[in-house]
């Protein structure tokens, strides 16, 4: 049997993620897929049995890399409000940088896709974000409240301003993104 191309692999999940955006992960169909991908849908099926594992093993993928990205430049030891803006600041320029991608995350974690086993492993490598609102939490920089939900409200800060972005053709600039974290830290910050 030959070996899986692993850049085949990533020409499928560009595919994907281009056809997410334009249709909604409901809205596609492995045909699609293929036809985006450049290959007969057979090779798809190759690397991929169905659309639930297209979509999981995209998930993951994307979920792991994010993780990577949102914690360059961060260390556990420095100032709490410091490396929660570094790290608020890395999520908000990875997703503007990988927005299909960012799409295409949201929709799965609201869709059937996401299997109770695909739900625990998400759990699971969010496990570093949970360490650092818990970390707020503990210095008493955070309000004491639920460790979800102050990550929920985090997150949906840099939703919200990654969609007023794009949608309205707006620049990252320096005062935007700034007063973007300031109302995001006053939301959060004890």
């Amino acid at each position: 049997m030959k070996p899986r191309d692993d850049s085949k692999i990533q020409q499928i999940f560009a595919a994907t993620l281009k056809l997410v955006v334009q249709r909604g992960v409901a809205g596609i169909t492995m045909r699609q897929v293929a036809k985006e991908a450049k290959m007969a849908t057979g090779t798809l099926y190759i690397y991929f049995k169905d659309k639930e594992k297209l979509i999981t093993d995209l998930y993951y993928s994307c979920r792991a890399s994010s993780l990577n990205a949102y914690f360059r430049g961060y260390h556990p030891t420095m100032p709490y409000k410091e490396g929660l803006k570094i790290v608020w600041t890395n999520i908000l320029n990875h997703r503007l940088e990988n927005f299909d991608e960012s799409v295409f995350m949201e929709q799965c974690y609201h869709s059937p896709f996401m299997s109770e086993s695909t739900k625990e492993m998400n759990q699971q490598l969010l496990q570093p974000l949970f360490k650092l609102i818990d970390r707020g939490r503990e210095e008493k920089m955070l309000k004491d409240l639920d460790t979800m939900l102050l990550l929920i409200s985090m997150m949906s800060s840099i939703t919200g301003l990654i969609k007023y972005i794009n949608y309205h053709k707006k620049k990252a600039t320096e005062d935007l993104v700034k007063s973007a974290f300031t109302i995001c830290w006053d939301g959060l910050k004890k």
